[in-house]
């Protein structure tokens, strides 16, 4: 059980790294190691979980969507920004696969659909 726990906490550090990084540089996307993060921390360790969901950097990433809220428009922008400059990136390299371009485009439509319509957009003081 000691492994186990162990490894989600290591887990928790690195999604807790690689989200304060991705919130600070633009192409790197913080959500998702932020829930990483959340979910590590709540099954290795008790207080840490309680510091990390008190913390800024989980109230204004993930608090909102996590509790069923939405996100902010902000929010949502930034994470469409950066799906869009990454999915941009990966339809330019594959220039030359033209199966993989439309396989990409399709899945960051798909992105734009989520984040505009099946995600709740709140206001920034709820």
């Amino acid at each position: 059980m000691r492994i186990k726990r162990a490894l989600y906490f290591a887990l928790g550090c690195l999604g807790l790294a690689l989200g304060a990084v991705g919130a600070a540089v633009p192409l790197l996307p913080a959500f998702p190691f932020l829930v990483m993060a959340a979910f590590g921390f709540a099954r290795s360790n008790e207080r840490l979980h309680r510091w990390f969901i008190g913390s800024r950097l989980y109230r204004d990433n993930l608090e909102g969507f996590l509790t069923g809220r939405g996100m902010t428009r902000a929010a949502k922008a930034r994470i469409m920004l950066t799906v869009t400059a990454v999915m941009a990136i990966g339809i330019y390299m594959m220039r030359r696969i033209p199966v993989g371009q439309i396989a990409l485009a399709v899945v960051w439509a798909g992105h734009m659909v989520l984040f505009v319509w099946g995600i709740r957009t709140v206001s920034g003081d709820e």
